[in-house]
């Protein structure tokens, strides 16, 4: 009977979570959810100089944001903890204790000092290794005898002394050439705080927690062949590994923690959906065919076989199709990512976060008040009060910022952009603004003050609940009475109610701003056109 598909996002506390951890836990979700299996979320805080508090709960809210849940880990315990491997030091101290009696690995006792003088001998002399091996060559006895004085030392893996195994395989890259020579003179497993590296943690959780499955980032792929070595060492079955391309900021750069505008955190404040983050993350190298892997590969310290050559992948969505969670995993396939790096395109962000607000808004009945038009608009009431702190309260509130969203269906690409699309739906226009005088430089002042006078009188007739389409029937009507050109009617009525060349129709902005409101601002606009 085949195991449970089980994967595992292990970030590092380091700092806040960026776009390409989120990637990354992405699509072990997608992974894990497309097979009817579970990830987990570990915490690898090995490093505690380089441990930054309140990241790893930074991390689950994140995470939460994003509605990736997580099956196991912090506070959701199961039996493969503990998730923090600080708290699982014995497990790593054992598993060396076996590399050291199977001659796998063995103590070493240079200073830091020494090391560095070791290497720089080394490269002078042109040779590509990092460390001369000195400490191989200890007898037990000196072995023993430094480590009851209490010597500081490190244990590292004896690559002398390698078990064979299968040639590596990559998901993603496919199969992929020995890349031994680029790794460091036997890799450091564990450090003199006897806390292990990155590469003897992971091996010895990822056995002890039973992944079946590794999907990390690119960056990890030249570790490959060492991590394969200490499976085989321990004796230990490996998962199957798949390694995502790198993602790149606009400008090529490869993205970074460091780099505020790629922290998740800000895509939070800043208003982006999360579905939309997560679209376009998960499109962003999901290709139609496979790349050859050489350029990738080689710039990661590994080739790839020749066997990798272009396979047409034609089930990879659009790089713009918006798609729901459930409809990324329903479509997710490894095999058709692309061996490229790729950049981030943010106007692809704005037009996918465009397209997904339409679909919720669609999803449900405008007056529906659990349904997403007005969770969005309950979520933009402080904003709303922020930017005009004038405003009446009546027009700050969510039913009718709902009205005011519904009119500009359409043009909304983040929510947080609404105040600043059409101010005169809370407070009065600013005529005074260089946009508004321009709207008026071929209107004669007595048409103007003629039209909103007529205007004002046809949409004091109607009832508050009037629809647009009755609105545009009454200046319909109005307008073939009057004889104006309906060019010069319609830049009239727009200037006097918004003061904005664009925006909603003017009957879609009558009825948000309600009758006797839209009436009023008509009337009160004669002799606008004298004073601009």
């Amino acid at each position: 009977m085949t195991a449970p598909v089980l994967l595992r996002f292990a970030p590092s506390p380091t700092g806040a979570l960026h776009l390409g951890g989120l990637r990354t836990a992405l699509y072990n979700h997608l992974y894990a959810r497309k097979l009817g299996g579970k990830w987990i979320l570990r915490i690898e805080d090995t490093d505690a100089t380089r441990y930054v508090p309140g990241s790893v709960d930074g991390i689950q809210q994140a995470l939460s944001w994003a509605g990736l849940d997580y099956d196991f880990g912090p506070e959701r315990h199961g039996s493969h903890g503990p998730y923090f491997q600080s708290e699982r030091l014995d497990l790593y101290h054992t598993h060396t204790r076996k590399l050291l009696d199977s001659g796998h690995a063995y103590r070493c006792f240079c200073s830091p000092d020494k090391l560095s003088s070791t290497r720089e001998r080394l490269a002078r002399t042109g040779s590509n290794a990092t460390y001369d091996k000195a400490c191989l060559h200890l007898t037990e006895e000196e072995v023993a005898r430094k480590v009851k004085s209490g010597e500081k030392h490190i244990v590292r893996l004896n690559d002398d002394n390698l078990p064979s195994r299968p040639p590596a395989h990559d998901i993603v890259f496919t199969h992929l050439r020995d890349a031994h020579a680029s790794l460091p003179t036997d890799p450091v497993l564990l450090k003199s705080d006897l806390f292990p590296t990155y590469h003897l943690a992971s091996v010895v959780d990822d056995n002890a927690m039973g992944i079946t499955h590794v999907l990390r980032g690119e960056e990890w792929l030249p570790s490959l062949p060492l991590h394969l070595d200490l499976y085989a060492a321990l004796k230990l079955e490996p998962p199957k590994f798949a390694h995502l391309p790198i993602l790149l900021n606009p400008d090529g750069s490869k993205m970074s923690k460091r780099k505020g505008d790629v922290r998740v955190e800000e895509f939070i404040r800043r208003g982006w959906e999360p579905e939309a983050v997560l679209n376009w993350l998960a499109l962003a190298g999901w290709g139609t065919a496979h790349e050859s892997a050489s350029g990738s590969g080689s710039e990661a310290g590994t080739e790839s076989d020749s066997s990798s050559s272009t396979n047409i992948a034609d089930a990879a969505p659009e790089s713009t199709r918006t798609m729901t969670l459930p409809e990324l995993i329903d479509s997710f396939d490894l095999t058709h990512l692309t061996h490229r790096r790729n950049v981030l395109d943010p106007s692809k962000l704005s037009y996918l976060n465009k397209h997904h607000l339409m679909r919720f808004w669609r999803s449900s009945a405008p007056s529906d008040p659990s349904g997403p038009l007005m969770q969005h608009a309950h979520s933009l009431v402080p904003a709303v009060r922020d930017a005009f702190p004038g405003v009446m309260r009546d027009f700050a509130d969510a039913p009718y910022i709902a009205k005011v969203i519904g009119a500009l269906q359409g043009r909304i690409t983040n929510l947080q952009d609404v105040p600043g699309l059409a101010p005169f739906f809370f407070v009065e226009p600013e005529y005074e603004s260089t946009e508004a005088k321009g709207m008026l430089k071929s209107i004669n002042g007595e048409v103007y003050d003629n039209i909103v006078a007529q205007a004002a009188s046809s949409v004091s007739a109607l009832s508050e609940d009037v629809s647009p389409r009755e609105v545009a029937d009454a200046l319909h009507k109005q307008l073939d009475q009057m004889g104006v050109k309906p060019k010069a009617y319609m830049t009239v009525l727009r200037h006097a109610l918004s003061g904005m060349k664009t925006g909603p129709s003017v009957p879609e902005i009558v009825c948000v701003l309600g009758i006797e409101r839209a009436a009023t601002r008509l009337e009160r606009a004669q002799g606008l056109a004298d004073e601009a």
